[in-house]
């Protein structure tokens, strides 16, 4: 096998390399001292900072420097682990290190006013630059890890303008899952920084906007998240909300925390059915999940009788379909009766079974039926049929009422000869 014979190598000799395959080196301080020198002259005046920074995207890459640009724009220095600025590198100019600018939203007035001037920079700087809107998302979950090196002022500045931020677009409201952190929970930062952007969110976009944002960030149902674990209760949720003028953040929690509830109640009655457990343990269990999380009584019945008919594979023979429901909820009545113990959630079962009724077809000449039983096994009481037949009805109102029709005049005559009886009495 023939092999090649190496070319000899002149002792010294220099590989040439094209200039595109150079790799720059990185270089953060370097970026740092330029945009700190261009800042300094530009001073206060937002026009003329938003012009250097226009004109030095040019002269510097921002891909490469994104992260340390927005450090810069917000704390005013190349941030470090921690939050703190680094000093390292900085180079003198007239006799003063320069490793800070005054120019950022850090030293910027906390007022409304002051802070929607300085948006408009980072507005305009990602206009202009459409790849920086990306890193800057990344940028903000890094800063919100950082808030407990900060100032207490700084964490304020810095929550108004992520206020700001969210409400423009620029960020996603999913960033504030970050502050779900441990040590930023432990102290009770993430949820002071969350009150005053929920605060100044409110005072700024709107009420029915900041409740839209919590659900796009998927937070209605993490509030009980940001409290530090050893006050984590309702009623200190409530308090801290409540006393910021909040309580519609604390409805919108409340809400999710019963949609939750349920949903957890529906699978332990799954569950419960599945295990054949007996009927005394299968109310002992829903009586305390539902107190637990104070579901109401008319709710829990409505859940009861969803859990309860998705138990069977109904047949699809009309004719035999009335016997094989009537036998199947005869065995649940104590189940029902147990939560049927108040008018209104008798008649929330009513409309539930109505409903059910009307949207499976199968089932539409079932629904006296059905009521019959409830009645007969005292889950459903006259007073509150009587109230159905008058004012409760919807869904396939006029052929539920002509079924009724009968079993009501019955009722109606019965009441009438238990009250002629009494008169005699």
């Amino acid at each position: 096998m023939s092999q090649k014979t190496e070319k000899p190598v002149l002792s010294g000799q220099r590989i040439k390399t094209r200039k595109r395959d150079e790799k720059e080196k990185y270089d953060p301080f370097g970026f740092r001292d330029f945009i700190l020198g261009g800042l300094n002259s530009a001073g206060t005046d937002l026009e003329a900072i938003w012009k250097f920074l226009d004109q030095a995207g040019s002269k510097v890459d921002y891909r490469r420097y994104g992260e340390v640009l927005f450090d810069i724009l917000i704390a005013g220095g190349l941030l470090v682990p921690g939050g703190s600025i680094s000093q390292d590198g900085s180079i003198s100019q007239d006799g003063d290190k320069l490793w800070k600018t005054n120019a950022c939203v850090f030293e910027a007035p906390e007022d409304m006013v002051s802070m929607r001037n300085y948006e408009q920079v980072f507005i305009k700087l990602m206009r202009r630059y459409k790849y920086l809107e990306k890193m800057f998302e990344e940028e903000m979950k890094k800063i919100l890890l950082f808030i407990k090196g900060f100032s207490d002022i700084e964490r304020i500045k810095l929550a108004r303008m992520t206020t700001l931020w969210i409400s423009n677009g620029s960020i996603p409201p999913t960033v504030l899952q970050v502050l779900t952190n441990e040590h930023l929970i432990k102290d009770g930062l993430a949820l002071e920084f969350l009150i005053e952007l929920f605060v100044t969110y409110k005072q700024e976009v709107g009420n029915a906007h900041l409740l839209t944002v919590l659900k796009k960030g998927g937070l209605e149902g993490r509030l009980m998240d940001f409290l530090p674990p050893n006050k984590r209760t309702e009623e200190n949720l409530r308090a801290q909300f409540e006393e910021k003028g909040l309580s519609d953040v604390v409805k919108l929690h409340l809400a999710q925390a019963s949609q939750e509830a349920k949903r957890n109640l529906e699978i332990q009655l799954n569950d419960d059915f599945n295990d054949n457990k007996n009927m005394k343990e299968i109310i002992s269990n829903i009586k305390e999940l539902s107190s637990k999380h104070d579901i109401p009584e008319h709710e829990i019945i409505v859940l009861v009788w969803t859990v309860v008919m998705t138990q069977v594979e109904w047949n699809k023979k009309e004719e035999l379909l009335a016997d094989q429901a009537l036998k199947h909820l005869k065995q649940y009545s104590p189940l029902f009766s147990a939560f049927s113990t108040t008018a209104r959630s008798e008649l929330a079962l009513m409309l539930k079974v109505q409903e059910y009724c009307y949207e499976n077809m199968n089932f539409m000449r079932v629904f006296q039926k059905i009521i019959l039983l409830f009645y007969k096994t005292d889950v459903l009481t006259e007073e509150v049929i009587l109230k159905w037949y008058k004012e409760g009805h919807s869904k396939g109102k006029t052929t539920f009422l002509e079924q009724m029709k009968k079993f009501i005049e019955w009722l109606q005559n019965a009441e009438e000869e238990s009250e002629s009886g009494e008169d005699e009495d």
